[in-house]
């Protein structure tokens, strides 16, 4: 009977290799294929010739079959792989269960926290649209303030303020005659009447508490001395103002004066002039003017018109 085939044994670096799996299988399988090889070779008839010697088979037939352990031993590493396997992939199920569960409830808190967040958004913005229609309001409030406050400057003298208008100019006479608080007045009050915004002599701005004052010779204007020539500006109508000062009764009467004294003045058109405020706090002026009795009469006979 020929030999039955024999697997090579593999060295150690085909061991190293192998995975351990097919090793197992392969070294079962060569123990399988010896007990087959045995067990044909005692169960030959006498006499046949092997091309053995006689001895060899002697021991042949001697040889007992190995049990089937090996296999047994094959199936229960297999069985113990299975089962590892098992248990780690139930284990990675559970893993990859806690990690899904850990996920969604990661997702669901971050969605949580974005709804709370647009909230508050809204929120926001509905309060920068309130500040900023208060805003608005209290802007445009201002503004309003800030132009009334700017009529009332204008208005009360204590603004300043641009603008066309008349420049009067007068002068003492050349005999020495003065010009004397009333015949300042005597302007204003024409300019006044003719309709003039705003009035200032020699860049003092007259408002409602202003005083045109004699303090001896000198002419005081918010408490202020001025000294000739004075120059009376007036913002208004430039087209109109000068023919309605010399209508007005004031008006015609300084005319009056200047010419019977002998005052030099002028008065022309300004298309732009600018007139200062007023001093914060005007003083009210409370002046005795005192004089000789003939300095009294020499001012009454002016306030007749008599010459000097």
């Amino acid at each position: 009977m020929p030999e039955a085939p024999t697997v090579p044994a593999a060295t150690p670096v085909d061991r190293a290799n192998i995975p351990l799996l097919t090793l197992i299988t392969q070294q079962a399988l060569d123990e399988d294929y010896r007990v087959v090889a045995d067990r044909r070779a005692s169960a030959a008839p006498p006499g046949e010739s092997t091309g053995r010697p006689h001895r060899e088979r002697a021991q042949r037939g001697s040889t007992r079959p190995r049990p089937h352990w090996t296999a047994a031993v094959v199936v229960a590493v297999f069985g113990l792989m299975v089962a590892i396997a098992a248990v780690q992939t139930s284990a990675g199920q559970d893993v990859r269960s806690a990690s899904r569960t850990t996920l969604v409830a990661q997702i669901s808190a971050g969605q949580d926290r974005l709804a709370d967040l647009q909230r508050r958004i809204v929120r926001l913005r509905e309060a920068v649209v309130a500040q900023q229609t208060r805003l608005d309001r209290v802007t445009s409030d201002q503004q309003a303030a800030a132009t009334r406050l700017q009529r009332a400057g204008a208005a009360t003298g204590f603004g300043a303020v641009s603008g066309p208008g008349v420049r009067v100019t007068v002068d003492d006479a050349a005999d020495g005659t003065l010009v004397r608080d009333r015949d300042l007045r005597l302007v204003v009050n024409g300019l006044w009447r003719a309709g003039a915004e705003a009035i200032a002599v020699n860049g003092q701005r007259l408002t409602a508490r202003s005083a045109i004052r004699n303090s001896g010779d000198a002419i005081r204007v918010n408490n202020r001395s001025l000294s000739p020539p004075y120059v009376v500006t007036a913002i208004g109508d430039e087209q109109t103002l000068q023919a309605d000062l010399m209508e007005t009764t004031t008006g015609l009467r300084f005319r009056d004066t200047a010419d019977t004294f002998g005052f030099p003045w002028s008065m022309e058109n300004v298309d732009q002039q600018t007139l200062p405020a007023a001093p914060a706090r005007v003083a009210r002026l409370r002046f005795a003017v005192k004089g000789t009795a003939e300095q009294n009469q020499h001012d009454q006979q002016r306030e007749k018109g008599v010459p000097q």
